[in-house]
This record gives C-alpha cells, structure tokens and sequence, in this order.
C-alpha cells in the first residue's frame, strides 16, 4: 500500500520513519508548509516532497495518508484527503470543534474512507495486556480507573491548553478500560503558566456503567508522569505508560473468600505483588499496522472517528476560554 504523510514535526517525523519500517507499506510522499523540513525528511527517506496536499494526493496517488499537523489545520487537511477517497489517520484530537469532527465522520461515511484518530496509548502493550485482562476476570469488577498525565510546560504548543492536547489521551482511555461512556464529569481548572490557555486540570467523572475515574493532568510537573491505575474487587492494576510496566497489586481477601464475605467482614488487606512480563514495542508502530489492517480488512479501526469525537467534546468541557475571550 502506498501511504504519505502531511506534517513532519516530532510526530509526524517518527511517521515517517515507521512507514518506512513497515515492509508492506511504500512511503510515497511528505507534505508541510515549510518545504524545506519536508525536502530533508523526504530525502532522509528516499522518498518526494511536495508543497501541497493537492500535488501530492495528483502525483503520489496513496492509499492512504497520516496527518500530524497543528489542530487547526486537521480539518482542512483531512477534507481534502477525504475527498479524494483516501484513507486518512488524523493524530489527535480530530479536529478543532465537534462541528468539523461531525463534518469529517460523515464525508468519510460517505466516501467509504477509513478513518481513525491517533489515540496512541490505547496501542501501549501494557494497556493492551491490561484489557485483556480485565476482560478474562482477572480483577473482577472494576470500581475506579485513575490517570496521570503530568510534566514540564512543552514551550511548543502554543495553540491549545493541556486539556486539548493531554487530557484527550486521558479521556479516550477511561473509556477504553471501563468499555462505557461518561456520563458526568466535576472539573478543576487553572491556567498558571501558560499565557492564554489552561496548564492544569483535575476530574471526577461517573460512566455509565458505574465505574468511577478520576484524572490528573497539568504542564506544571518538573517530572513527566504518564500513569494508569485500576481498582476492583481482586486488587489494583498500575500501568507505567513511559515504561509499559504493568504490576498487579493482589487483595488477598479475595483470594480467600467470596466478595460478599470480604465486604461484609473483611474488607480489603495487602497480597501478592506480581509484575507482569510485557513485550514491550512502539505503541505507534502498533497504532500504525493495525491502521492499515483495518483498510486491508474493511473493518472499523480500533480508534474510529467516533471515538475521537468522543474524547474531544469532553476535553472541551474541560478546557478554559481564551484569555481575553469573551465569556
């Protein structure tokens, strides 16, 4: 399959390099507005640069495209795609407002594209290890799912606050580990650093099916903190999403007695600690192969424009104005 991507910063440079990797993918083109970028990071790959995403989808004619450009610029980029009946992988969030992601889902519909959003942690081996846990049992039923998302102020991003460009990881994830939407969402705000939009925010959220969450995200954190924790019944699962660690944290009331023993007369007390040997990988990569078996296959993404939507109308919820905006 032909594939090209539009964008080449940080992330869409390790694109780059991915498709490159994957034997059955030919990269066939890189687009960006500065021409320049976009010439070394063709030639570093053996491949073209062009000057815009007309040329390239006329010249280069690929299956399929990623796109990793600023926010802003997602849904001009995809539309364009789109319409040409290519299939596109948008890095998240997709897109600016819920109006241009509604406007996207439905021109893919119609153009039978596939598209996904690039959620990447749900692509993290241990997350992966992790749902395939919670659906064998391992943990019972799951009472509250915790995320971490904290470090430095990336000076770099300029055109949103924390909310939409972390939190949206947070959110995709609480769904994807509970398998439920959010229903209700209490929030704590503040913009400390940043000088137009929110560096901080702190959640509760109830989904649907009962599960709790909570979440913690800022740019105020001289450290990087990228964790998940899962609390139920049998104990906790803790996932180090920097170093795809995933240990379980036993109660060994539940390995004893039954759960309506344990919670009427014991509770919960300390067990086993067992970590988990994971084999670990780029979760991007991942995120990437299964992108393209999902068009070889016909079956929806893992991501889907959907879930995307999703994760962007409650980072929205959760961001502050502006500053100088008119409430």
């Amino acid at each position: 399959m032909k594939a090209a991507v539009i964008g080449v910063g940080s992330m869409g440079n390790n694109h780059a390099r991915l498709l490159m990797q994957m034997g059955s993918v030919e990269l066939v083109g890189i687009v960006d507005h500065d021409f320049q970028r976009a010439g070394q990071v063709a030639d570093r790959h053996g491949t073209t640069a062009y000057k815009d995403i007309s040329t390239m989808l006329r010249a280069a004619k690929p299956d399929a495209v990623v796109i990793s450009v600023p926010t802003v610029a997602h849904f001009a980029a995809a539309g364009e795609v789109i319409r040409a009946g290519v299939h596109v992988l948008i890095e998240k969030p997709i897109a600016s407002t819920l109006e241009e992601a509604d406007q996207l889902i439905e021109l893919a519909d119609t153009h039978n594209v596939c598209l996904s959003v690039g959620h990447v942690e749900r692509f993290n081996p241990a997350v992966v290890e992790l749902r395939k846990r919670l659906d064998d049992g391992e943990l019972g039923a799951t009472f509250h799912i915790e995320t971490r998302r904290r470090g430095p102020f990336p000076k770099h991003v300029l055109d949103v606050g924390v909310a939409l460009d972390l939190t949206v990881h947070d959110l995709d994830l609480i769904r994807f580990i509970a398998g439920s939407n959010i229903v209700e969402m209490q929030k704590i705000h503040a913009r400390r650093i940043h000088t137009h939009h929110e560096d901080f925010v702190r959640a509760q959220i109830e989904m649907d099916n009962g599960v709790f969450a909570s979440l913690a995200i800022d740019w105020l954190t001289p450290t990087k903190i990228r964790d998940l924790s899962v609390t139920g019944e049998k104990g906790m699962f803790r996932v180090d999403l920097l170093t795809q660690d995933l240990t379980f944290y036993e109660n060994i009331e539940a390995t004893t007695s039954s759960w309506d023993q344990m919670s009427a007369l014991r509770g919960v007390n300390e067990g086993r600690v067992i970590k988990h040997v994971i084999q670990k990988s780029e979760p991007l990569a991942i995120e990437l192969t299964s992108f393209f078996d999902s068009i070889k296959s016909g079956k929806p993404p893992l991501v889907t424009g959907d879930d995307g939507r999703a994760a962007l109308a409650h980072a929205q919820s959760l961001a502050m104005p502006k500053a100088g905006t008119p409430v």
